[in-house]
């Protein structure tokens, strides 16, 4: 499915997820939308709107895992998130 086929939020969120404000963030999450958006149901396009209302450093924290995820942000999303980022080839150099 190409972009012009999103309904106009999934392209809101896909333009939110590759323009974040940091480049680790836009490349981690903008791969991770960009990969998923069109198969997100409404429920986990209303988890990852949430996702995207963090901060950049807190969320580029969480997803390379230089910091745990807090119980209070702990979401099905968030992990699925920091799960795919962790794999080789999410878009960020490999961890040192």
């Amino acid at each position: 499915m190409t972009e012009t086929e999103l309904s106009p939020r999934r392209r809101r969120i896909v333009f939110r997820a590759h323009h974040r404000g940091t480049k680790e963030a836009d490349l981690m999450v903008g791969r991770f939308v960009t990969r998923h958006i069109a198969a997100f149901t409404e429920a986990e396009l209303d988890d990852l709107e949430a996702v995207l209302d963090y901060q950049d450093t807190d969320l580029t924290d969480w997803l390379t895992g230089r910091l745990p995820i807090p119980e209070s942000h702990a979401t099905p999303m968030l992990a699925r998130m920091a799960a795919e980022c962790a794999e080789s080839g999410s878009g960020m150099p490999a961890r040192c």
